[in-house]
């Protein structure tokens, strides 16, 4: 498609250094100037949208629409952001002793980094730098090297709106770019969203160099369905859940816990002809449900893992390994995989795929299907379908998941709440985007404040209590 030069340390420093020499005049900026920019932003990426949603399909190689929706779960982030007056406000208290009060308020923390990943190169940018931004931070953003276009056009958009020059830079870079990026001591905080072994490196090499970093990782989503559930609406959640995106996104549904075995019999026996029906094509062929996955190696990778399921036992009850679409024979597709019998020792259950791969496990009953939730090393999302609200609620309270879908398969929040998982799915305290990214892209300073009064105490050799003053 095209080829950007990959940057080196030393350039990436240079990014870095312009972001540190704009950090002084951008965070003495008004929240309410640093909003302006974000509206006048929000108003170029409606006007661009259908540009933006092209060039990464392009790229990508997912649908439109699909690539059109995520752009729109980015926007809402950037109006999400543009209520930056209101977000900073800090908190006040009269008279905590005699003569004394005590308030708060957010300042940012300074340079801030984005490293986002290839399946959403609009969409994740778009949950940082707005944020990070409108908090008077600088930021330096390293999209995935699959996928750079829609980072450089968005930041030329931010510039377009008014962004003074140097508060936003982008690097094209590979492990060297992102070592810098985690060592340089101008760098304050880091954003991460991609594999769990990448985070690890990330969070582990940031905190050792002293930095605020937050690094979403990998999952492995599971979706409970209940005898009781409405198996219609249960099966094409699945189907939307499991293979949109080509199971290329981490809220992706990759395993269905089937509680009792006749919910599991008819539940493979309603959705096999659906994803026997999956329309695999080219991102600009408007009939496509799915586009082909990223590349060779990504296709390679979901192809070893299907080997592995049918070699350790499990039952593949749709095969889309042979989909290969008429002109598009060298194309890295893969149809809909639909697996039954999968039990939880095998890799195509322990391990996420990536791809567009579904995994029936089958439960005895309620207690066996969240103990299994629970006992994954991941803990991005689940969902649970059942007409039963005790079960839900109860399900609700007791999965240790950091986002919980009742009835609904793929529960990413709204933008003014907060994405994130908890287990091996997240490392760092805060979630993206929501009050939770104001806060860890601010940090919070206390000043507790005395003005005289004529009083005169002496000194105070002790700690005294608001009661005691």
């Amino acid at each position: 498609m095209g080829r950007v030069p990959l940057a080196s340390s030393g350039e990436t420093r240079a990014a870095i250094a312009s972001a540190e020499a704009a950090l002084s005049g951008w965070s003495a900026t008004p929240p309410a100037k640093r909003a302006q920019v974000l509206f006048k932003f929000r108003e170029l990426l409606i006007r661009d949208m259908d540009e933006l949603a092209e060039m990464l399909s392009s790229e990508h190689g997912k649908t439109v629409p699909d690539a059109r929706g995520s752009i729109t779960r980015g926007l809402e982030v950037v109006e999400f952001a543009c209520g930056i007056p209101h977000l900073l406000k800090g908190e006040f208290s009269e008279g905590v002793a005699t003569d004394v009060d005590t308030y708060s308020m957010r300042q940012p923390v300074g340079v801030c980094a984005g490293i986002t990943p290839f399946n959403f190169p609009a969409m994740v940018p778009l949950w940082m730098f707005p944020v990070a931004l409108a908090c008077g931070n600088t930021f330096v953003l390293k999209p995935s090297e699959r996928d750079p276009s829609c980072g450089l056009r968005l930041t030329e958009l931010m510039f377009e709106a008014g962004l003074p020059k140097g508060c936003l830079n982008v690097v094209n870079g590979d492990k060297e770019a992102v070592d810098e990026l985690l060592s340089n001591p101008a760098i304050a905080a880091v954003s991460f969203v991609g594999s769990t072994a990448t985070g690890q490196y990330i969070y582990e090499t940031g905190c050792r160099h002293s930095k605020r970093v937050q690094a979403l990782c990998g999952a492995k989503n599971h979706m409970v369905v209940l005898p009781d559930a409405d198996m219609e609406q249960a099966v094409d959640a699945a189907v939307g859940a499991a293979y949109g995106s080509a199971g290329e996104r981490c809220m992706a549904i990759s395993v269905i816990i089937a509680v009792g075995e006749e919910t599991g019999d008819e539940f493979i026996r309603r959705i096999s002809p659906k994803v026997q029906g999956l329309k695999v094509g080219p991102w600009n062929d408007e009939t496509s449900d799915m586009g082909p996955v990223v590349t060779a190696a990504a296709r390679d990778k979901v192809l070893g893992y299907i080997d592995q399921g049918i070699a350790a036992g499990a039952e593949l009850v749709v095969d889309g390994r042979a989909v290969s679409p008429q002109g598009y024979e060298d194309g890295f597709f893969i149809g809909g995989c639909l697996f039954d019998r999968v039990t939880t020792d095998m890799s195509i259950y322990t391990d996420e795929i990536f791809g567009p791969v579904l995994a029936v496990v089958r439960a005895d009953d309620y207690e066996h299907a969240l103990k299994m939730v629970n006992d994954h090393e991941y803990g991005n999302g689940a969902a649970i379908f059942t007409r039963d609200g005790d079960a839900a609620r109860n399900f609700s309270s007791r999965a240790n998941i950091g986002m919980i879908g009742i009835n609904v398969p793929i529960p990413v929040p709204v933008a003014y709440h907060s994405f994130g998982g908890w287990k091996r799915s997240l490392m760092g305290d805060h979630h993206v985007h929501g009050m939770e990214g104001v806060r860890f892209y601010t940090r919070l300073k206390t000043i507790t404040s005395r003005w005289p009064s004529g009083i005169r105490t002496g000194a105070q050799f002790h700690f005294k209590s608001g009661a005691e003053q």
